[in-house]
């Protein structure tokens, strides 16, 4: 029977299961008092390649797709959301079976609570080494993904989550020095680039000279052994300043920008946010004042850093506080295949 899912303080990483067995990737911190904003990654298919509980399940990836799916099999997790002014795919409480949590399952598998198999004694050693490593405690680190959730191929990536910023910025100083190492963890050559071009061009269209500019100085993706990782920082509840409807957020076109990068430091994090400055607007709706670039999508953190120029076209949004008359104007990406964010310079 139907009823309140065990779910407390709902964060980026977890999956939510379903009553009606479909699997939710949860974005972000900020959720509304009776559902969770998540996006739809697992649905029961006969054709799915797939299989948990002998029920097999087709895996969604591009944005577009799983919009597709939720309008023609699950208008009801489709909902408008008055805050962020977006219909967004929120999952609400009293339809959650169950929660999967990255760092319990970490904790599970290292107690030998759950079946060990190549790919999951891989991520275990992978997040052992960055503990390890890292300094940090258990209590930080997880493994999510297609992993957590049992319905992976041994040929899966590896989905690394890293909660709390001091925690974060540790890993991510640790994965500079062992990326030069000739240890287990190599950064993606050229090969591992132009794959990892091909899989996100759908969603994300750039060239992929301006993709390698970036994407090849990244700490936060490469190979451990001979697997694909991608690791995903994110903050703890008490360093997120926004609860929701602190803010309201509204549609206001879109524009290509050229701005330069005065804070990057919550840029490594999901969400990830880029303080500018000296911006010109190329193209779009042309408003003013555009103080921020952010995204919930893991491709845009670490895209760019202090000091340097970008150009990043996306959505524009009118940030205003509740209850105040003052607001900004910030560029959101990831919603749309034309969003992007490359350096200018160089």
């Amino acid at each position: 029977m139907k009823g309140i899912g065990k779910v407390t303080n709902p964060r980026e990483g977890e999956v939510l299961e379903t009553w009606d067995n479909v699997f939710f990737d949860v974005k972000g911190l900020t959720h509304p008092p009776d559902r969770v904003v998540a996006f739809i990654r697992f649905f029961p298919s006969v054709d799915g390649d797939r299989l948990k509980d002998g029920r097999r399940y087709r895996k969604v990836y591009s944005l577009k797709d799983r919009y597709t799916i939720l309008e023609s099999m699950f208008p009801q997790y489709l909902v408008y959301d008055p805050v962020f002014d977006e219909y967004l795919c929120e999952v609400p409480y009293s339809d959650i079976k169950f929660p999967h949590d990255p760092v319990n399952f970490l904790r599970e598998i290292r107690l030998q609570k759950r079946r060990r198999d190549n790919l999951t004694l891989k991520a275990l050693r992978f997040a052992e080494l960055l503990k390890e490593n890292s300094n940090i405690p258990w209590s930080s680190i997880g493994i999510s993904g297609s992993v957590m959730i049992g319905m992976h191929k041994q040929s899966s990536d590896i989905d690394i989550l890293v909660y709390g910023s001091r925690n974060c910025l540790s890993v991510y100083e640790t994965l500079k020095t062992l990326l030069k190492d000739e240890g287990p963890i190599k950064p993606y050559g050229e090969e591992g680039l132009r794959k990892l071009f091909l899989f996100r061009y759908r969603d994300t269209h750039m060239s992929y000279e301006d993709f390698k500019r970036v994407e090849s100085r990244k700490v936060t993706q490469g190979i451990f052994e001979d697997r694909d990782f991608f690791i995903r920082f994110v903050k703890n509840f008490e360093e997120n300043d926004e609860r929701y409807g602190a803010f309201t957020y509204r549609k206001a076109g879109w524009a290509k920008v050229k701005a330069r990068i005065i804070d990057s430091s919550d840029s490594i994090f999901t969400p990830c946010r880029y303080r500018i400055s000296d911006v010109e607007i190329l193209s779009g709706k042309k408003v003013n004042p555009i103080v921020e670039i952010s995204s919930f999508r893991g491709r845009f953190c670490d895209q760019a850093r202090e000091g340097e120029e970008v150009i990043a076209q996306g959505k524009l949004e009118r940030v205003k506080e509740s209850g105040g008359s003052q607001h900004y104007y910030r560029l959101l990406l990831g919603g749309a295949p034309s969003d992007y964010m490359i350096l200018a310079d160089g």
